[in-house]
């Protein structure tokens, strides 16, 4: 059995099917559909018009007027999900040395809204209009920072940016971080707040995004007729700890982190290896570091985007990877319903496969009517399904070539 087992003690989430960890959990169970059309400016005239927006959430309940006002919505998100997390864990008011326990939270896009709304004060008042809190508000680490000073987190701090793998790198560096005994208690995850007019305007361009106007077919991963993905936001954090604090102090504990693999396609700034190269190689890399053989995954949530590409490829991966066993090993994608929240999208997956270890239980792919020839796996998609699991992976891959693998294993004394 490995030594420095590392355990998750606490969930936060942020998302487009319900705030807050049971809220989220049984909306992915009951196949709620949280896209709709752009609310958060006028789509019209856009190639895309659709998005998975957060609805009814209230700031002010996890953040003070005045930090609000000097954060943008994506830090905004990463606290949220971080006080959630961290009373989860029963931490809230539980004393720990702030000098052992780190935070990583990543984003991609970082503040977006606060540079475009920055950019429209200067050509309408000019440079001095700008607020002093500019700079801070738009930075990509400001998640992380923010969450350190606001929970005393006085140890290893990161934001890696490694586009849509970024939640799941973090949680992955966080884990490493604690199994060198650096850390006992580590925050990790991603944010992502991109609904604005300029990035949706820009993937739109790429065409990477579903041009289907009608929400209930628009994000339908592994489907023949899908046609894109459609964007997302929101925020996942948790709170992985070292088993043996988290026994100590008698924390409730959800699953155990088993293993992680992290690769480089090295082939395209936006398209995967066609092979699965690198999705391959990270999937084998998280099963050899947990110590396990493939046929020990019992499921995989999968990072099933809804592209074109992205979906064969993946598929490809994991049949090179599971062989025969891969077409009946039980494979979906949340993202058929949150939409990609990019950078946070492999915390917010984690979080998901966490639950199923957790509960038993398998969240649909909705919206999969007609299976793609090209991606022949067992694809959960007529409702939520009971599945006892010792072992699942969460798969999360990136622009730019990045490639992440969670392996999760059910918590055993």
């Amino acid at each position: 059995m490995r030594e420095n087992r590392i355990v998750v003690t606490g969930l936060g989430a942020i998302t487009p099917v319900g705030i807050g960890i049971e809220t989220f959990w049984q909306g992915l169970l009951a196949g709620k559909n949280g896209i709709a059309r752009v609310s958060q400016f006028d789509p019209s005239g856009y190639r895309s018009q659709l998005a998975a927006e957060v609805k009814d959430f209230d700031p002010l309940q996890w953040i003070d007027k005045k930090s609000f006002e000097r954060m943008d919505r994506f830090a905004v998100f990463a606290v949220a999900a971080a006080a959630m997390a961290i009373k989860d864990a029963g931490l809230e008011n539980n004393g720990f040395n702030g000098e052992r326990a780190g935070v990583i939270i990543g984003s991609g896009i970082g503040g977006s809204a606060t540079i475009e709304e920055g950019h429209h004060r200067i050509q309408e008042k000019g440079p001095k209009s700008l607020t002093p809190f500019f700079v801070s508000k738009l930075l990509i680490n400001m998640a992380a920072c923010m969450v350190s000073i606001r929970f005393g987190l006085k140890g290893p701090l990161s934001a890696p940016s490694v586009a849509c793998s970024t939640g799941a790198n973090a949680i992955g560096d966080a884990f490493r971080i604690l199994q060198r005994g650096d850390a006992d208690i580590m925050l990790a995850g991603g944010s992502e707040a991109a609904i604005t007019p300029l990035p949706y305007a820009g993937f739109c361009a790429s065409r990477s995004m579903s041009a289907n106007p009608d929400p209930e077919t628009a994000s339908r991963p592994f489907d023949r007729l899908r046609d894109g993905f459609v964007m997302g936001e929101g925020a996942g954090v948790v709170v992985l700890e070292r088993r043996e604090h988290a026994v100590q102090r008698q924390a409730r504990i959800y699953a155990e982190l088993a293993g992680y693999g992290n690769t480089a396609d090295a082939y395209h700034f936006t398209a995967p290896e066609p092979q699965g190269d690198g999705m391959i190689r990270v999937i084998k890399a998280a099963l050899k570091d947990a110590a396990i053989t493939p046929a020990e995954i019992g499921y995989i949530n999968a990072h099933g985007t809804s592209t074109v590409v992205n979906d064969k490829v993946e598929s490809v991966a994991i049949i090179n990877v599971f062989g025969g066993q891969a077409r009946t090993l039980k494979v979906s994608s949340i993202k058929s319903m949150i939409g990609h929240l990019l950078s946070a999208a492999g915390a917010v997956e984690f979080i998901a496969t966490v639950m199923s270890v957790r509960d038993g239980m398998v969240p649909p792919t909705i919206h999969l009517r007609e299976t793609d020839p090209d991606c022949p796996l067992d694809y959960v998609s007529r409702g939520a399904e009971s599945l006892a699991l010792r072992y699942a992976a969460s798969n999360s891959f990136g622009f730019g070539g990045g490639n992440a693998c969670l392996v999760v294993k059910k918590y055993e004394v």
